[in-house]
């Protein structure tokens, strides 16, 4: 497995005068997860922070709530296998996975069906905090300065959680949407960090699936670079967090929770 995120390839030029030379691309190879001895899934991730991938993704998948849970995690026993060891007691319906249940853009079910299902197993996000406007402004600039593999390749998704000053408190990349934030939140969870007083700005579009995973994570405050979706606003809107898109200073979008967002 490579140590970096990205590699080395030949690529030709067109209508350039050097023609072939060499340019790097993202790294994406399959993960697979298993959960005592049960395989769960392969993600398809960019190496790197393959702990917090794990983490992350049992988190918003409802098979853990918190690091107690884990005992253990392997990453050497197997190339491209991590291997999670849960906790004496911990009892695991690995039929609650949700991600096969519920996938954005492809999903059989109508959407209040999906939001229902998701509101059954994560309570709506409290109120507050108030973020002002001038942290949001800021925040994808400072995502941007420390995107180091998106630099390299320019095919990288990122995730970035802030404190409520808009400090940026981490930042995780990866083909996947999903993944760069699965990653973020299972940092959070690793090392004890509350995010309820925070915000996540994530790179791209926002789906249904990325927002039912930041309430998982009990996120507040969602923005994105891109556009949400339909059914990403309507579940904003039913688990009371506050979703912002097109976070592109010196303008954006405020789609639910605008009181959450001061001057």
């Amino acid at each position: 497995m490579s140590t970096r995120g990205d590699k080395e390839v030949r690529v030709t030029r067109i209508g350039q005068p050097d023609g072939q030379e060499v340019d790097r691309v993202a790294l994406e190879e399959p993960l697979q997860l298993v959960v005592d001895g049960h395989p769960v899934a392969v993600l398809m991730r960019t190496p790197g922070n393959d702990a917090e991938l794990a983490t992350g993704f049992l988190w918003t998948e409802g098979i853990i709530s918190s690091q107690g849970e884990i005992a253990r995690i392997d990453l050497e026993a197997k190339e491209n296998h991590v291997l999670v060891f849960l906790a004496d007691g911990v009892e695991v319906d690995f039929g609650r996975l949700t991600r096969h249940l519920f996938s954005a853009s492809s999903c059989g079910l109508c959407g209040k069906a999906t939001i229902e299902a998701i509101t059954s197993l994560h309570e709506p996000v409290a109120m507050g905090p108030v973020i002002s406007e001038s942290a949001l402004m800021e925040a994808p600039i400072m995502m941007r300065a420390s995107q180091a593999t998106f630099d390299e390749t320019g095919g990288l998704h990122a995730s970035a959680v802030f404190d409520r000053q808009g400090r940026l408190l981490a930042l995780r990349e990866d083909v996947g949407r999903h993944n760069a934030l699965d990653k973020v939140l299972g940092w959070a969870l690793l090392n004890s960090v509350d995010l309820s007083n925070s915000f996540v700005l994530m790179s791209g579009r926002l789906s249904f699936e990325l927002m039912q995973k930041a309430l998982a994570g009990r996120i507040p405050v969602v923005a994105g670079i891109s556009a949400p979706s339909s059914l990403a606003v309507e579940l904003a809107q039913e688990s009371n967090q506050t979703l912002v898109g097109f976070l592109r200073p010196p303008h954006f979008n405020i789609y639910t929770g605008s009181e959450r967002v001061g001057e």
